[in-house]
């Protein structure tokens, strides 16, 4: 049991939980993971390629051009709450057109917690697959003759 506790503690650490929190600088490394949250006029601008409802802008920074954003982005979420996945398109985003950038870092609080419930998860079901089927069996009622094991009386 403790083999199949570890392994799910060790998986769910290499997969990880990330979360998207303002970046620190004013831009991201390349490479990083990130979400752009679009302005107003982002919006007007965009509307035409991208949609006129988008709220932020997900994928991977491939650099930064002449004040451009360079994504190759990965979804988009749109202000009433959908989303639209989009499979790594490049698209210039002016710094003009964003209020706010985040990058994807680990959480290694989410983490420990996804990890303990996943561990805690395996551990149920590890030992109720032990259980015996003694222990789950239901005893005899007494009077049952189908148990009883008879045993010949001598004759005199």
């Amino acid at each position: 049991m403790n083999r199949f506790t570890g392994l799910a503690s060790t998986v769910t650490l290499l997969a990880g939980c990330y979360t998207m929190q303002p970046a620190k600088g004013p831009v991201p490394d390349v490479g990083a993971r990130m979400a752009l949250d679009v302005n107003d006029a982002g919006r007007v601008a965009l509307g035409g390629s991208m949609g006129p409802e988008i709220s932020q802008i997900e994928g991977q920074l491939l650099g930064k051009e002449a004040g451009d954003y360079v994504v190759a982005v990965s979804g988009i979420k749109l202000l009433r709450g959908g989303e639209q996945s989009w499979s790594g398109e490049k698209v210039h985003i002016k710094s003009e057109y964003v209020s706010s950038v985040y990058e994807r870092r680990f959480s290694m609080g989410r983490t420990l917690a996804l990890g303990a419930v996943g561990a805690g998860a395996i551990a149920f079901l590890v030992t109720r697959s032990l259980k015996t089927d003694a222990e789950t069996a239901d005893p005899p009622t007494p009077g049952d003759s189908s148990n009883a094991m008879r045993v010949p009386v001598p004759q005199p």
